[in-house]
């Protein structure tokens, strides 16, 4: 190799995150001088790298060459990169045992399981009807067959009816599938279905944060918010967005709002309302019955003085309480990606 002189920010490089110039950085280096970095990190990190690199696609050399002078002080001609699943697996399999390879690429492509249709089995019927209404009958049929038979009942009827009719009429009538016919239907859902459901099942940063913020105490939440906005003022800006906080169960429909009341524990009901304004009490009165609302009245005046931190933790309490409820379905929660979709 020969010393090259520092070379200029080529500006495709502001389009990639740390973590996708360490991916590229690591394809470039290849299994003979990476090998010794992947070995020094852990199951995670090969995880989240390995991730990375088989969505990376095209890398301008230009890239590729102002990383390796960055962090290495030198490099050799360059041509252009490509990441995908195969070459992730190719790139780990020099340098790992087999089942290790195995375990990580398989987190990477998707949803769990030994074989093609027991993942299948563990994806959504909705995403999976989603998918098949638009391949022939005799394709679902095929697919279907080869399901657990509850998941295929759940996928069949979320099928347009007709098309649903027309692929039990071919079931019926299907005779041993090829073995050179279902490793078809296999690879093509391997290739198309399973790595764009991988991809599009990434959670969003963002999303995450929101979770996790929400699960703070108010103070810590608002001092690490207000942190934020001075740093990264459009990051903080998102994670707002995407918070559910208590101040939204007033969005909840009257019927939600009485599941919730009679869901809840009502010391800890009566400190989380004691400490809201009074027309977000007057949301959770109006779920309740007239004597109901009274005796929780007299309840929240008879505690007299309170910590403002116990309401908070009740008022965060009822939240996580309104999330579990819409996880099962027993509620209905206003999506806060969205002013129209609804989570059931």
């Amino acid at each position: 190799m020969t010393k090259v002189a520092p070379i200029g920010e080529p500006p495709e490089l502001k389009k990639y995150s740390g973590l996708q110039r360490a991916a590229a950085l690591m394809l470039a280096l290849g299994q003979e001088h990476g090998g010794p970095i992947w070995g020094q990190l852990s199951n995670e990190e090969v995880k989240e790298l390995s991730s990375a690199i088989s969505q990376l696609g095209r890398v301008p050399a230009n890239v590729i060459e102002y990383l390796l002078v960055e962090f290495l002080g030198e490099v050799s001609s360059m041509s252009n990169f490509h990441g995908s699943y195969e070459s992730t697996q190719r790139l780990l399999e020099g340098m790992m045992p087999a089942d290790r390879v195995k375990e990580i690429m398989e987190d990477i492509r998707g949803p769990s399981g030994r074989t093609m249709w027991d993942k299948l089995s563990n994806v959504s019927e909705a995403v999976l009807a989603g998918y098949l209404k638009n391949e022939y009958p005799q394709t679902i049929a095929v697919i279907l067959s080869k399901l657990r038979t509850d998941h295929a009942a759940r996928v069949l009827a979320e099928l347009p009816r007709d098309l649903g009719t027309d692929v039990v009429m071919r079931m019926l009538r299907m005779d041993t599938v090829q073995k050179d016919v279902l490793a078809q239907v296999e690879q093509t859902l391997k290739a198309e279905f399973m790595t764009n459901f991988s991809r599009a099942q990434k959670v969003d940063a963002h999303e995450t944060m929101a979770e996790l913020f929400n699960a703070l105490d108010r103070s810590t939440e608002e001092a690490m918010l207000s942190a934020l906005d001075a740093r990264e003022p459009d990051a903080a800006s998102k994670i707002r967005a995407l918070m559910f906080t208590f101040e939204d169960l007033a969005n909840l429909v009257p019927a939600s709002i009485q599941v919730l009341v009679r869901n809840s524990d009502k010391r800890e009901l009566a400190l989380a309302l004691k400490g809201a304004p009074e027309e977000m009490r007057q949301v959770f009165f109006n779920g309740m019955t007239e004597r109901a609302a009274k005796l929780m009245r007299d309840d929240m005046a008879a505690m007299g003085p309170v910590r403002a931190r116990e309401c908070e933790d009740a008022q965060a309490a009822l939240v996580r309480l309104a999330k579990s409820l819409g996880d099962r379905g027993d509620i209905v929660i206003a999506d806060p990606k969205s002013d129209e979709a609804m989570i059931y």
